[in-house]
Order: structure tokens, then sequence, then C-alpha cells
């Protein structure tokens, strides 16, 4: 739920990355974070086990300019892939406004991909947010990879119906991140009633 400051004119979004562990959301953060210009972010944070996973979040306020005369701040996270990280989980979808969720394209990925996906709409739930309201864009990452799934595999089981924007991308290079990261925020965006 976004928070709205009228007296200082501020909208403050939550945008969570959610996927399994090593899909690349913490490579999608780390990529805007080096491409936004510096003064309109915050301090990157990032919380890592020994085997460089996100053990918490990574969370990045950027600015992102204004929606009438009001300034956009833009807080993004991402969950830890790992399953026994539920309870963060949980915590970080609290008062979420939109969500990218990165599948990971690599074929022995694919249980892994979906137990995130149900596991994505089961905390939601646990936070009294339905799925199907939620503002969603679905990226399917490193599809560059010899053993990644066919494409239309995924769509059938990640956007069926092609009701959320998709993207294939490449979290590592950048290429299609930042139209991702758009098009999640002009959803959310377009759900404010300001």
């Amino acid at each position: 739920m976004a928070f709205i400051n009228k007296i200082a004119k501020e909208v403050n979004l939550k945008i969570v990355y959610y996927g399994a562990g090593l899909s690349g959301k913490t490579t999608n953060i780390e990529y805007i974070y080096k491409k936004v210009d510096p003064t309109k972010r915050g301090n990157l944070i990032s919380l890592k086990t020994e085997t460089e996973r996100t053990l918490f979040f990574d969370f990045m306020p950027v600015d992102i300019g204004k929606v009438g005369d009001m300034n956009i701040r833009v807080h993004l996270y991402s969950v830890p892939g790992q399953v026994f990280y539920d309870h963060s989980r949980k915590l970080i979808l609290k008062n979420v406004d939109g969500i990218v969720f990165v599948v990971d394209a690599q074929v022995e990925r694919m249980d892994a991909n979906i137990e995130s996906f149900s596991n994505l709409k089961k905390n939601l739930l646990m936070n009294s947010i339905l799925f199907e309201k939620m503002p969603l864009v679905v990226q399917y990452n490193k599809l560059d990879l010899p053993n990644a799934a066919p494409l239309e595999e995924m769509k059938k089981l990640f956007n069926p119906n092609g009701k959320y924007p998709e993207f294939v991308a490449s979290a590592l290079t950048g290429e299609k991140v930042f139209d991702t990261f758009k098009t999640i925020i002009k959803m959310v965006i377009k759900n404010l009633s300001l």
C-alpha cells in the first residue's frame, strides 16, 4: 500500500523482486542501482550469506520524479530465494505495491520457480493481499543460457492468460532490466488515487 504524504507532497512505493534462489533478483536491483543517477538514489543495503545469496533483502530508494505535484520515491526490495526464509519473504511483502516475479529460465530451476510462484500467492494471502489485484510483471531471466527452457513453456506456467506484462531479460547484462522496472512503476502509479 503506497504511503502518500500530502503535506510533503511525496508518494512512497514499495516494489518487491520475488523468485527462486539465484534467479537474478539481486542482480536486477544491483544493475538498476549502478545505472541510476547517484543524486537520485539512496544507499543499497544488501545482507548476504557466505554463498552470496541475499539473506533478507536489498533496499534502495529511488527518486523517479513527479506525478502531478507529488514526488514519487520507489523502494526496491528482493526476497531471499530459499524456502527456509519464508518468514522473511512474508514480512517483506507487507504493504507491497507491485511485484516483479523473476523466473530463472534454466530447466533444472523450473521446480524452484513453480514453488516460489506458489509461495508468492500464499504469502500475499497471508498479508491479506489478493494476488489477482496486485500489479505484477514477469521477467524471464537467463534465457541466453544453453540449458534454458522454451519460453512458451514458461509462459504457460507463469502467465498462462497473458494477463501480466512480461520481459525476456538478462539481469547480468542489463537487457530489459529497466523495461521491467519502468513497467511495474507505471502499473503501480496507474493504481494510485492521488
